[in-house]
């Protein structure tokens, strides 16, 4: 059984765990779902599974605590509605073709397509006009989600205002368009493939956005080189292309995506990938600053920090032999709640370690006094990893991977003269 369940989840779980959108996914092309307050999971990818199953201990502290398998089926619920429902894992976790649904208790009038060529509810035959409109109502949906993808791609920073007075951290799973945009997608693709195929793996993942409450997001394409050792040429070619044109051949980093809340203007930005292929360095180095602020002043108590961890990181891949991690990410998380406000007036052993905005007209008869903030720093997407340890991978590298960290020595020299700068 898995670490993410506790004996009290265990008999719930083996009824199947209904998959949600992760609301806080902000980059990337593979569907990441919430499976519950602590865990995510994704498509499982071999290669990236054996990442996780053969970690270096001491890389475990920069990425998620892997937390198992489980088998994922699409499904349909009574009303048409389209979902994704995870089981415990039975049978040979070796061989992903292996399953079939007779390896999970279905859920309650829920449907299997892989088993009915029509679709039936409690018995009931349903006519043939029904069949031939519902399969023209799902072509027309077909086509708003590549009309709205297509949208997503021209609206490349978008704002929108939130309720303040609300929970802030729920109304990303009403604007968020890129998390939106990658479970439709990942639907679409189980649902033509559902004649063929029922049954997926899916990796269960630690959520390092649950500790925060309204979690802002950097999504970082880390490395000067993107594709793998195995890609085809058409896809190394496109991959090259991509570099070569963004910040990822001068700098080896570039903005993958981004979300940050600014309470100062009652604003969530998402930012997406395809502004982050366009950024100059300078772009890069303005996008970076803009995700440390929060609408009315500088995060200036994250800057430490995160420098302490991206060098720390920095000093541990120097010493991972022979791994290449192309194509892999690197996820930096704070929380955008508003800090703490302390009265002007106050005892001066309040007003310790109070920013320079505390002098800020727009503040007031309050300034904001930086509380220990917390930060992290985590790589993830090892979906083209590779090391000498991979047996079965024709191309074996010596030393470092030297792409990651050239990016990783740009981006601290960056952030630090954002530091530098703002302090002047």
């Amino acid at each position: 059984m898995s670490p993410a369940f506790g004996a009290m989840e265990v008999e719930h779980y083996s009824k199947g765990v209904l998959l949600e959108p992760f609301v806080h996914q902000v980059g990337g092309h593979s569907c990441v779902l919430r499976f519950n307050d602590e865990t995510i999971c994704k498509p499982l990818i071999q290669r990236e599974h054996q990442f996780y199953e053969t970690l270096p201990a001491e890389m475990r502290k920069f990425t998620p605590q892997y937390e198992g398998v489980v088998s994922v089926s699409f499904e349909e619920d009574e009303d048409g509605n389209l979902c994704l429902i995870a089981y415990p894992l039975i049978g040979d976790r070796d061989n992903l073709e292996s399953l079939d649904n007779s390896d999970c208790e279905p859920k309650n009038k829920l449907l299997r397509w892989s088993n009915k060529k029509t679709v039936l509810l409690e018995n009931e035959k349903l006519t043939k006009e029904w069949v031939r409109q519902h399969r023209k109502e799902e072509k027309m949906k077909s086509h708003k989600l590549e009309e709205e993808f297509e949208w997503l791609k021209k609206s490349e920073v978008l704002y929108y205002s939130v309720e303040k007075k609300g929970n802030v951290s729920s109304q990303f799973k009403h604007h968020n368009p890129w998390s939106m945009k990658c479970h439709q997608q990942q639907l679409q693709r189980m649902k033509e493939n559902a004649k063929h195929r029922n049954q997926y793996k899916f990796i269960l993942l630690e959520n390092l956005t649950s500790r925060y409450e309204v979690p802002c997001v950097l999504d970082l394409k880390m490395g000067t080189r993107q594709h793998g050792d195995d890609a085809s040429e058409e896809k190394k070619a496109n991959q090259i292309r991509k570099c070569q044109q963004s910040t990822s051949a001068v700098i080896g980093v570039r903005v993958c995506g981004m979300q940050v809340y600014q309470p100062g203007t009652g604003q969530l930005m998402f930012m997406n990938k395809y502004h982050g292929r366009k950024l100059s360095v300078q772009g890069f180095k303005e996008a970076l600053y803009q995700y440390f602020h929060n609408g009315k002043y500088l995060r200036r108590e994250l800057f430490e920090p995160v420098l302490k961890k991206l060098t720390e990181l920095k000093s541990v891949l120097e010493k991972q032999e022979s791994y290449r991690f192309y194509s892999s990410s690197l996820l930096i998380i704070y929380d955008g709640k508003e800090l703490q406000q302390v009265a002007v007036d106050s005892d001066p052993e309040d007003l310790e370690g109070l920013s320079e905005e505390s002098s800020d007209e727009s503040a007031g008869a309050y300034a904001y006094k930086p509380t220990a903030s917390s930060v992290d720093v985590r790589m993830i997407d090892f979906a083209h990893t590779t090391c000498r340890y991979y047996g079965e991978d024709s191309v074996v590298h010596e030393g470092q991977d030297t792409g990651y960290v050239f990016g990783l020595q740009n981006l601290i020299a960056i952030i630090k003269e954002i530091r530098d700068e703002s302090s002047e």
